[in-house]
């Protein structure tokens, strides 16, 4: 089918299911991992619209595209990447949602010990903008962009996350000297408790299933690029007059300058924030679309044009990601 012809389609009507594809290995991997280190509970993984644990569900939500090859080549057309897409990233996704889940099954946030360590969960939740600080060692690491730090059920599902993914004598390694060790040893804890105890929840309303929504492949993309539309710093035109300058006679103009380099700016965008490549795409077509306006040429030798601009796309970065501006990567 043609994309159009896709994006006609209902997401139940797709006929979806885990089983037979490739993303049966990666929850077996999660499977034998919680055996391993003795947790009973086993999330319910379905697949939805996007990466989320639901609230207070023991259950992890897998993105439908990941389902069908068509779909995820799909997926790339209309948000430039698929999140997930590889099996290590589609690893790390799962066993961060698992750490919301082994948390919904549980309660474990309930708990006093756990505020103290993590803080309160009821704390606002705004994962698309949060101040970072990049070289804290007061979080593991595990997402980009430190998500750790965007909420503390973020911050316990990102602990968790690490404690699920490596044995004791590595985490304790890699952590020494962190107070993110502190995290991790109370997790370590917890998940003692858990393999004694069964969970005080098991089942709940998956939201956002799959086999029944009517939603159309057109509407979802139409939501989650919204979703994923992110606030940029203002485009300076003086900064902009400096680097091209006026547009004269026989010059290459500097719209078309940078649409033919479009592909290394955004690189260059990815690179240094970990944005998605649909939001990267996006600050570069405002950034294209405002020296059209401004009817800015190319006087100057192409060499030296790409140093300035490469110069000045990585103070705007720069300054972008000390503003603690970021869009989710994944959903609670």
């Amino acid at each position: 089918m043609t994309d159009e012809e896709l994006l006609g389609l209902r997401i139940c009507d797709l006929g979806l299911k885990l089983e037979g594809t490739e993303l049966v290995p990666r929850v077996e991997k999660l499977h034998a991992s919680l055996e391993a280190r003795g947790i009973p509970l086993r999330p319910i993984c379905y697949l939805g619209a996007e990466w989320q644990s639901p609230n207070d569900v023991p259950a992890i939500c897998i993105p439908f595209y990941l389902a069908h090859p068509r779909l995820k080549q799909l997926e790339l057309h209309q948000m430039l990447e698929v999140e997930g897409g590889t099996a290590e990233a589609c690893d790390k996704l799962l066993f961060h949602e698992c750490g919301h889940a082994i948390d919904n099954a549980y309660g474990f946030s309930l708990r006093k010990r756990w505020r103290e360590v993590f803080g309160d969960p009821r704390a606002e939740y705004t994962p698309e903008i949060y101040h970072h600080r990049p070289y804290s060692k007061a979080f593991v690491r595990h997402l980009p962009n430190w998500y750790a730090q965007s909420h503390p059920d973020e911050d316990f599902a990102e602990t968790f996350a690490i404690w699920l993914a490596s044995p004791p004598d590595v985490w304790r390694k890699q952590y020494a000297g962190w107070k993110a060790l502190e995290k991790l040893e109370l997790v370590d804890r917890l998940m003692r408790d858990a393999a004694r105890k069964e969970p005080r929840k098991m089942r709940g309303r998956l939201v956002s299933d799959a086999s029944k929504s009517k939603k159309t492949l057109a509407k979802h993309y139409a939501w989650k690029r919204k979703e994923w539309s992110s606030s940029y710093p203002d485009f300076y035109d003086a900064d902009l007059r400096k680097i091209f300058g006026e547009l004269t006679p026989g010059d290459e103009t500097a719209a078309r300058f940078m649409r033919r380099y479009r592909r290394a700016i955004v690189s260059a965008i990815v690179t240094f924030t970990g944005e998605r490549k649909y939001t990267a795409d996006r600050l570069t077509t405002k950034l294209i679309n405002r020296a059209a306006t401004l009817r800015l040429g190319t006087p100057r030798d192409e060499p030296a044009l790409l140093i300035d601009i490469g110069s000045y796309l990585t103070s705007l970065v720069s300054n972008y990601v000390h503003t603690g501006r970021f869009k989710k990567k994944v959903s609670r």
